[in-house]
């Protein structure tokens, strides 16, 4: 361990290691606060079920929109620097609003101002997610492709140890903490941050070195299409025609040179900053949506945001159930995330030591057949049949909350490895963030579909009389995704070999 630690710190030094493990912990460690968001609507703001959803729908929607992120860290970058500079905006705005909300109770008892301002701070959260995952990615190239592994470990390792330590401590802290002093609390972790950022050094890059490699590419492109033209001739005249090929190809290449000089000179003399920008960013928005509308890629995605929006989200509302029906502490809530933690990472473990040889198909089909029947978990607590049988509600919920993560982890792996095999090289990073944003866009639009079924069915604070037949509703959705499995690459396996 020590002789491995050596070796990362050698490769990439101290600093950046740090700024590393100490953003993937700060995204994990979220739920710390975000458990208290919780109890400020519910309690303080006194909002129904289907309102709470709604204001954690639109705040978490700028986790929707990542490539727009990656696209101008990769095409923009703000005096020589193109991952440092967003990485402190980022963390400014992920720090500001905590440090807002903390000192005002005015803004913070204001469900609109609450809304606005948690926007903002998971614009910045995943901003600076975008830029720390391009950081990784370009710290890995060429020489130190060898520890990519290792240090896609650390990073997940960080996230975990953070996600553990913060639903921990987020539980506890509503015990004997005000909502004011754990916003600001944990806005200490972006403070530390933002400090880290300045003992990172970073390659300076100007935007016209981005121009002419959007160029590049183009020429590259025009040349490798030339040379397939000419290797479709007929083998029969290939021997007499070898002279005149040459010859043509010169012409061609020699032109490409020529037009790709006069581009060059005319964007280093008459364009502005702002023209150099927007060619680079349309060039990078071609490539991306060229690369996505291929079939192979599309079809993939297309099922992972049905399987979210056909399924509606009722989080919020059992929360509301758990805390006042069930009368659970927050202490005991946040114990039950350590515990969905551990059975993400059980579920890793599962997936890579049995499952990774079976068609994903198979997997994903499997994996929505044993949520549906998870909800009988959900239905018996409900009902109180758990009661009549002798088992406690918060046995009923740690084991439900273990289960269902692992099982969600099961999905969210064949995700990832479909993600890592269809990216095209060259815009690997973006074009992962777009697939991220997929999901985070069904995971958004779930989020309302189950706040709109929370409205339909009149499940309120207090009034939970139809929680079982939106239980029922959301068990039989689970099914809807498995009829769209056709979308699958028939013969894709959970190997990522």
């Amino acid at each position: 361990m020590i002789q491995w630690t050596k070796q990362l710190n050698t490769a990439f030094g101290v600093s950046f290691l740090w700024l590393i493990c100490l953003i993937y912990f700060t995204q994990g460690f979220r739920s710390f606060v975000w458990t208290a968001i919780s109890y400020q609507l519910k309690d303080n703001l006194h909002l129904t079920p289907s309102a709470s959803q709604f204001v954690f729908s639109v705040a978490f929607f700028p986790w929707s929109i990542k490539p727009l992120y990656g696209i101008l860290s990769d095409c923009i970058p703000i005096k020589g620097s193109k991952r440092i500079s967003y990485l402190v905006i980022a963390t400014v705005l992920s720090l500001v609003p905590w440090f807002i909300l903390g000192l005002s109770s005015t803004l913070r008892n204001s469900t609109w101002h609450l809304m606005v301002f948690l926007t903002v701070q998971n614009l910045g959260s995943a901003m600076a997610d975008v830029v720390v995952d391009a950081m990784v990615a370009e710290a890995v190239r060429h020489d130190k492709a060898s520890f990519a592994g290792d240090l896609q470990s650390l990073s997940w390792s960080s996230m975990a140890v953070g996600g553990i330590c913060g639903s921990l401590f987020g539980g506890f802290a509503l015990s004997s903490l005000r909502i004011d002093a754990i916003f600001l609390l944990f806005s200490i972790l972006p403070c530390i941050q933002l400090l880290s950022c300045y003992f990172v050094k970073e390659n300076s890059v100007n935007i016209e070195d981005l121009v002419e490699d959007s160029t590049a590419k183009d020429t590259q492109t025009n040349g490798s299409s030339n040379s397939r033209a000419l290797d479709e001739d007929s083998p029969l005249t290939k021997k007499s025609n070898s002279s005149t090929r040459k010859r043509k190809k010169g012409k061609k290449n020699t032109k490409n040179k020529a037009v790709n000089t006069r581009k060059s000179k005319v964007l280093d003399k008459g364009d502005s900053l702002a023209t150099k920008s927007f060619h680079s960013l349309k060039n990078a928005a071609y490539d991306l949506c060229r690369a996505f509308r291929q079939p192979m890629i599309l079809r993939p995605m297309s099922w992972f945001f049905l399987a979210h929006i056909t399924i509606p989200n009722l989080s919020t509302v059992l929360f509301y159930y758990e805390t006042e029906v069930l009368k659970l502490e927050a202490s005991f809530l946040g114990t039950a995330r350590v515990v969905g933690w551990l059975g993400l990472m059980l579920g890793t473990f599962i997936y890579n030591r049995h499952l990774k040889h079976m068609t994903l198909r198979r997997i994903l089909m499997y994996a929505h057949v044993a949520l549906a029947f998870l909800n009988l978990l959900q239905i018996a607590v409900v009902s109180r049949k758990n009661i009549a049988f002798g088992v406690s509600d918060r046995v009923m919920v740690l084991f439900g909350s273990a289960l269902v993560d692992a099982i969600n982890q099961f999905k969210f792996m064949p995700f990832l490895i479909l993600s890592g095999r269809l990216c095209p090289p060259g815009i690997e990073g973006t074009l992962f963030a777009l697939f991220m944003s997929i999901n985070n866009l069904g995971t958004t639009i779930g989020s309302f579909v189950g706040a709109g079924l929370a409205s339909i069915l009149n499940i309120d604070s207090g009034s939970f009389d139809n929680l079982l037949l939106g239980i029922v509703i959301h068990a039989l959705c689970n099914f809807i995704p498995i009829a769209f499995l056709f979308l699958i690459p028939k013969e894709a396996t959970g190997s990522s070999g």
